[in-house]
């Protein structure tokens, strides 16, 4: 069973579908994704003048100390022949001159970036889910959400983490309002991000952090969670101070071909935090704009993309064109009001170099994992990549029919116990306790934080989780209220995270701790020893 159908979880599923049954289980249509709305690209050694050990020293230099060597050396050695495979499988990529077209972004010293014009993610899910279409081995739940994980806890009530194994999940069927008791030797959660507990994200309303929550509750080990990367430019719009489920990215790539970020009085000011300026990696850049913002008051600086040729933005930049146009911006005459936004989570379930988590039969990949490849700061454009490449590694032990994963056997696995709930009245509760959140987070978990701040924002989320565990109890189950429960324990574990963490590292950065003090070399690490 995979859990989620973005860019991981459908690659994995056609690789283990080679020799195996897989059921995809995804929340909304099986295209709403973060894949999805992926503009940029998948970072790769494509070009003569580049090279893997390039790749590499660039993404250890931007994960500020913490990337697991060994998993970054994976990602790119594996990289260009999952771009052929791609291909292979009917994937469009820009090319000129016949040869594929490579961008640049914020930390590359190299062109790179192998895109589809600024829709890549779009791009990638249309070919992976025609070739799901026309799988006799693949079936899709669409409208289904997971709501725990079957371990030993579930059948014998053991609260032992050690040796404990997933056997499958319970799952809520939207349409039908039915919990399915889904029993399978292998479970990957590929749940994408957790951009949704904060105010303002790219991600859509899906990213709620279902699969870290999940895993957490079932006794998985999760690691690093403070590292919330802000993509610096999301589009910045008239009613932009208001709530808005999901901002517009500007991506990075519009930098990357010569846009500078200026403040609302038409300066520079890149070169005051970075010598790289405007292609500074991305917490450098939105760290410099949150201060910019802080010093003047301004809720937006300005991104200037009148520098680049009317021609090229709108061949290669035409969904960020189309939209900027959509309202009243003329890209190639003015400038775009731009804000930071949360973007990608770093942090995640921990996992080996296969996608294996500390739970037997359960794999993870893509954003819900924490690989150790993107350390305390992901570089752009590696994320498709790692999903790319974990997806492999993990297929290959998967659809290896040698392989025998471990059943319930005589164990008995009870069905969803919905005695003593009733359908709720009070929606308002679970709609203002998801507002609260993510003003919580984005006010005091933000790009910039403090001990003072942490503290507030752990005591409003501790409240919040227990009144919502309590609903919960009560409550016939939907997904507004699963997705509440998953954001709340989300929110938890950055703080928390965040709390141990007692330095000023990559996307982490506490007044309490300046950069000077480095010395928390290591991974945090959380595990939920209760169940």
């Amino acid at each position: 069973m995979v859990i989620g159908s973005g860019i991981a979880g459908l690659s994995f599923a056609l690789k283990a579908a080679r020799t195996r049954r897989v059921l995809i289980i995804t929340k909304k249509e099986q295209a709403e994704s973060n894949t999805n709305y992926a503009q940029g690209g998948i970072a790769s050694v494509i070009s003569p003048d580049d090279s893997f050990g390039l790749h590499i020293k660039d993404t250890l230099d931007c994960g500020a100390g913490l990337c697991h060597t060994d998993a970054v050396e994976q990602i790119v050695k594996n990289g260009p022949a999952l771009i052929d495979e791609l291909i292979d499988l009917g994937v469009r990529f820009s090319r000129e001159h016949g040869r594929l077209d490579l961008g640049r972004e914020g930390g590359h010293v190299r062109k790179r970036i192998v895109h589809a014009k600024d829709l890549t993610g779009k791009e990638i899910e249309r070919a992976l889910l025609h070739q799901i279409s026309v799988n006799k081995n693949i079936r899709v739940f669409e409208h289904h959400s997971a709501i725990d994980l079957i371990t030993e806890h579930n059948i014998t009530k053991s609260k032992r983490i050690a040796n404990r194994h997933c056997y499958g999940a319970y799952v809520y069927d939207e349409k039908s309002k039915k919990i399915l008791t889904v029993i399978s030797g292998v479970t990957v959660l590929c749940t994408g991000g957790i951009g949704q507990v904060y105010l303002h994200t790219t991600n859509p309303v899906i990213a709620t952090g279902d699969g870290i929550a999940m895993a957490y509750r079932s006794g998985c080990l999760i690691g690093n969670m403070e590292f919330v990367q802000f993509h610096p430019t999301s589009l910045y719009e008239a009613a932009g101070d208001k709530y808005s489920p999901q901002s517009f990215l500007i991506s990075e790539a519009l930098r990357g071909a010569g846009a500078i970020l200026k403040t609302r009085s038409g300066r520079e000011f890149m070169q005051k935090y970075d010598k790289r300026k405007s292609l500074a990696p991305r917490d450098i850049v939105a760290r410099a704009i949150d201060n910019e913002m802080k010093k003047s008051g301004d809720k937006y600086v300005y991104l200037d993309a009148t520098g680049i040729a009317l021609k090229k933005l709108k061949s290669e930049f035409p969904n960020i064109y189309e939209k900027c146009y959509s309202v009243g911006i003329n890209i190639s005459r003015e400038f775009i009001p731009v804000v930071p936004a949360a973007h990608y989570g770093c942090g995640g379930i921990v996992s080996d170099l296969n996608g294996k988590t500390s739970i037997k039969n359960l794999f993870v990949l893509g954003e819900a994992a924490m690989t150790g490849v993107h350390g305390a700061n992901r570089l752009a454009s590696n994320s498709l990549l790692e999903a790319l490449v974990y997806a492999d590694k993990a297929g290959m032990i998967c659809s290896n029919p040698s392989i025998k994963f471990r059943k319930p056997n005589q164990l008995k696995i009870p069905d969803w116990d919905s005695s003593g709930t009733e359908n709720a009245e009070e929606w308002v509760l679970i709609s203002q306790n998801r507002t609260e959140i993510k003003q919580i987070m984005f006010n005091y978990v933000g790009i910039v934080r403090s001990n003072l701040r942490l503290n507030r924002a752990l005591r409003r989320i501790q409240l919040i989780m227990n009144e919502t565990e309590v609903f919960y109890k009560k409550t016939k189950v939907n997904r507004e209220l699963l997705e509440l429960r998953n954001m709340a324990q989300i929110s938890y574990l950055i703080i928390r995270s965040a709390l141990m963490r007692k330095e000023s590292r990559g996307l982490h950065y506490s007044t309490d701790y300046p950069d000077k003090n480095r010395k928390y070399l290591h991974d945090t690490i959380i595990s939920n020893k209760t169940v």
